[in-house]
């Protein structure tokens, strides 16, 4: 974003917004499916199960993955310049065309990981490899002298990496399920259509749910200009990095919670669901104050000054993540648990349309504050759908009372923060003593007003080791 400029930052954006659609067609699902049927037959002890299924996937996904790639290389000319009108855009989508096979192999790689709840493994190679590969060979390709072509090409190898790498440990870590099943051909069938009809919804599910993230990007692109999308997608991470939190525990939640499904410990399941909704709402709520009281700060800092222009959409786009962490996150993978994926489907598809209704109406007028305006209103609808959802099959809801309490405790560092805004002159060194301060001060209250239980101090010790972390989730 700083060497290139936002025009081409935009264009990336783009690229990769439209290579994620294609990585979405081919997988069919299976990453979800795989995830939700592993953790399943390890509760209930069946390794052939896991085995055929395994085969299988990889199987399949060869042939699809080779295919997407065919399809984009050849489609991206047309992509480029008849709809978005921009040749920049061609070779990032023919490079990202040889990467797609990569990014479903990591993916799939990955499900199993986290299907066994390896999930220090799968953090690290998901979020910390890749993030270090990726900028750190922009940086040599752009020494070397690459020059456009350093962007697609240093994804790339962080893709690559993280394939070679999950290959590498799901091969020493799990190596039964890479030999032969001795599953007969009417069990292999039985097993082969639950899975599909388990995954081919999710496959939708993935494709509008990046899609509905994306059709921001989309809309400016189309309506205004790609310049316009750099600037947008300089509010995006941002906002969405309020999902850092939900994801730390997500990552083990469900297939923990598929688990426990399949030995039917639905108050085990229930408990769980109502502390870590406590959890993400407690750490995330004060990153968020920060983020919708300094949005200007912030962009300036990490992008510069000519990304402040996107300052109002990374302060309404923080609402609607904020919400939708509180929400979606935990709703999504109950229903996943209980098998609902259709429904889950059918949730995202009337998301997305109106959100493409929205974008369509805002994204002229309002550029890039209509889009954020778009997704934060969706957002906010598909996170109550969820719950109501979740409440009607699954007589649960994610949510404390005490969640009620943390937001009032919270409004006295607010305040403070605000009232102490007008008189500080604000830069880095501020902003990080401010932010401290108001980080302290609201812990402080939050432990002398009560709002945290015995359990949440049984986290609180257990996370200092993760050993015993893992084993309070588990036990």
């Amino acid at each position: 974003a700083r060497s290139f400029g936002p025009e081409i930052y935009g264009v990336f954006s783009l690229a990769v917004a439209i290579f994620i659609i294609f990585t979405l067609f081919p997988m069919l699902g299976f990453d979800r499916g795989i995830l939700r049927f592993v953790s399943l037959y390890r509760g209930e002890r069946n390794t052939q199960k896991i085995k055929y299924l395994f085969s299988f996937s990889i199987k399949f996904l060869l042939v699809s993955s080779i295919f997407a790639s065919i399809i984009l290389f050849s489609l991206a000319d047309i992509i480029s310049l008849r709809i978005f009108n921009n040749s920049n855009l061609i070779p990032f989508l023919k490079i990202f065309s040889f990467v797609i096979p990569l990014f479903i192999f990591s993916t799939f790689f990955l499900s199993i990981i986290r299907a066994y709840e390896k999930i220090s493994w799968y953090s690290f190679i998901l979020n910390i490899l890749q993030n270090i590969l990726k900028p750190i060979s922009l940086l040599i390709l752009i020494y070397i002298g690459f020059g456009l072509n350093s962007i697609s090409y240093s994804y790339s190898i962080g893709i690559l990496g993280m394939l070679v790498v999950s290959y590498i440990f799901c091969k020493i870590n799990f190596p039964t399920i890479f030999k032969t099943t001795n599953l007969n051909k009417k069990e292999k069938s039985i097993l082969r259509k639950d899975f599909l009809v388990y995954s081919w919804p999710i496959m939708f599910f993935g494709v509008i749910n990046t899609i509905f993230f994306w059709i921001g990007s989309f809309s400016i692109g189309y309506f205004r200009s790609v310049l316009e999308v750099g600037f947008y997608n300089a509010a995006v991470p941002l906002a969405s990095l309020l999902g850092f939190v939900p994801e730390l525990f997500i990552q083990l939640f469900f297939p923990l919670i598929t688990r426990e499904y399949s030995k039917k410990n639905f108050t085990f399941i229930k408990e769980l669901s109502k502390q870590l909704g406590k959890w993400i709402f407690i750490l995330n709520l004060p990153f968020f104050i920060i983020l919708f009281l300094f949005p200007g700060a912030i962009i300036n800092l990490l992008f510069g000054k000519e990304y402040i222009v996107a300052e109002t959409a990374l302060r309404i786009l923080s609402v609607g993540t904020f919400i939708a962490c509180s929400t979606i996150y935990i709703s999504d993978n109950l229903l996943s648990m209980k098998g609902k994926s259709k429904l889950i489907m059918i949730n995202i598809f009337i998301a997305a349309i109106l959100n493409l209704l929205l974008n369509i109406f805002l994204v002229p007028k309002y550029g890039l504050n209509g889009a954020a305006m778009s997704a934060t209103i969706t957002q906010i609808l598909l996170g109550t759908a969820l719950i109501i959802e979740t409440k009607y099959y699954l007589s649960i809801t994610p949510v404390r009372r005490k969640m009620l309490k943390i937001l009032f405790v919270s409004l006295i560092p607010t305040i403070l923060l605000i009232y102490s805004r007008r008189i500080i002159p604000i830069n880095f060194v501020s902003m990080f003593l401010l932010g401290f301060l108001f980080l302290s001060l609201y812990l402080l209250l939050i432990l002398i007003t009560h709002c945290l239980d015995k359990n949440d101090f049984v986290v609180l010790k257990s996370i200092l080791n993760f050993k015993r972390f893992n084993h309070f989730f588990q036990s």
